[in-house]
């Protein structure tokens, strides 16, 4: 059975209609104190890859839950107002559909463009527990 919508093309929508940060500007905010950088990749990523220190690990599947406010699942991080949000993932694939979906639920947020695979290489500082 084809497919409606494919996932490329509902990522290349949501793209079109959020704010992208690419790798260099994102190195520069990461030791911003008003700066949230959110990893949404799969903590066997995170152990395989390193993350970016001071990152806040928040699995892809409970991300709705732990933004909203009346959720059970609420997580404080994500309740202070004067912060900036950048969500990654590995490619920038994820993280542009959740961005899409939060902004769709008045969560202001951005996304690193094309995610942790650059990040490393760009010169981003990548923290490796156990190392």
């Amino acid at each position: 059975m084809p497919l409606k919508t494919t996932a490329a093309d509902m990522v290349s929508t949501a793209r079109a209609r959020i704010r992208e940060v690419e790798t260099k500007d994102a190195i520069a905010m990461v030791d911003d104190p008003d700066v949230v950088i959110v990893d949404i990749r799969d903590i066997r990523e995170r152990q395989r890859s390193g993350y970016i220190p001071g990152s806040v690990h928040a699995p892809r599947g409970m991300i709705e839950f732990w933004v909203d406010p009346d959720s059970p699942y609420f997580k404080e991080v994500f309740g202070q107002a004067d912060k900036t949000y950048l969500f990654h993932c590995a490619s920038g694939w994820r993280s542009a559909l959740t961005v899409a979906t939060l902004q769709d639920m008045g969560f202001d947020a951005a996304h690193l463009r094309d995610g942790f695979s650059t990040w490393e290489t760009q010169g981003g500082p990548v923290k490796k527990d156990g190392a």
